[in-house]
């Protein structure tokens, strides 16, 4: 037996509490008895009065307690083999660690700003694939499609400026590193295939608008996030300062949304600008993926599936309830009719 809401337990400590009230009213009823009469006189007036029976009912309501305890546990045992499909949408996640996403307009600084944004995106996933591009002047997959979101994350942890030796942005070619990857991971053709772009949006001669082309060809759509502000920001380096150009003046990166919006346009994709909230990759993968796109068989697989017995408890808790509420009304009407007690107020007394 295991149990899916182990948490529910945590209820028993409420029993000491529930045995404490039911002695504690056992002996207010001895007190009110006694002032009713004397003990031998109750004896006589009261055949049916009996300890058992009250312990009885007070057994019954704490069994009835602790059933529904062990239901709300929701405990399960026995189980069946099933053939599973899952379903969903191939998604390539492709960001920009070039040297300028470390650029502090968007706070801490827009790769960090990316990373976080792509965890909230994990997390919202419905079993779909996902992997993971990391580009600069050039791009390399650093994790597969894969329904392994938690690798996923441990490969995002590990991203950053240095990762990629060749400096620069290359859009284009991490949209047709992207392309290639879903088009070689997908076993069948009929999930959607989506590619989410993030990046500042500078580019370094790599022919992005025509590579955004090719993947309306092969079914994939291009979703472009931009980094930055329009205003910029310097280039911090790692040993201090900040990136200067020959001339000694400071290098200011800005974001470049032309690009990234036509790139969106062709492939039938969305363009958004990061801003200060999370909805941004929730609306794009909500709005833009899961409504839009098709969501084909992505693998079959036997899974165990557990019975679920909580309501067993359930019923027995229910039973125990009226069986404790049943010996307290029949204990009552045998008191009555034996010391004839027709008073209302007498006969609670008794009771």
């Amino acid at each position: 037996m295991s149990f899916d809401n182990p948490d529910a337990f945590l209820l028993f400590w409420l029993l000491p509490i529930l045995i404490l009230c039911l002695v504690l009213g056992i002996r207010l009823r001895r007190r009110r008895l006694q002032k009713f009469a004397s003990l031998e006189n109750l004896r006589g007036l009261v055949p049916a009065y009996s300890k058992l029976r009250i312990f009885c009912k007070g057994g019954l309501f704490i069994g009835a307690y602790t059933c529904l305890v062990i239901g709300l546990a929701e405990p399960k045992w026995g189980f069946e083999w099933r053939e599973v499909q899952q379903k969903g949408v191939d998604i390539m996640l492709a960001l920009d660690v070039s040297r300028s996403m470390k650029a502090q307009d968007i706070k801490p600084n827009r790769l960090e700003r990316a990373r976080r944004e792509i965890i909230d995106l994990i997390n919202l996933l419905q079993g779909d694939r996902i992997g993971l591009i990391a580009f600069a002047g050039v791009g390399f997959v650093q994790c597969p499609l894969t329904t392994d979101y938690k690798a996923v994350a441990m490969f995002l942890d590990h991203l950053n400026e240095e990762l990629i030796p060749v400096p620069g942005t290359s859009l284009g070619d991490a949209i047709r590193l992207g392309v290639k990857s879903l088009k070689e991971a997908s076993e069948l053709n009929t999930q959607g295939k989506a590619m989410i772009l993030i990046t500042d949006g500078e580019d370094q001669d790599s022919q992005p608008v025509e590579a955004a082309e090719d993947a309306l060809k092969e079914g994939v759509k291009v979703f472009t996030i931009g980094m930055g502000q329009d205003s910029g920001a310097p280039i911090p380096l790692p040993q201090g300062g900040f990136k200067k150009d020959a001339n000694g003046n400071v290098v200011v990166t800005r974001l470049g949304e032309a690009t990234l919006q036509k790139i969106a346009a062709i492939t039938g994709g969305r363009y958004v600008r990061s801003t200060t909230g999370d909805l941004d990759l929730r609306d794009i993968y909500f709005d833009g993926i899961r409504n839009k796109m098709e969501a084909g068989e992505i693998k079959s697989s036997r899974q165990k599936l557990w019975y679920m017995r909580g309501h067993i408890f359930a019923l027995v808790a229910l039973v125990l309830l009226f069986a404790s509420i049943s010996i307290s009304e029949t204990a009552a009407s045998e008191k009555l009719g034996r010391v004839g007690v027709s008073d209302p107020s007498q006969a609670a007394i008794v009771g």
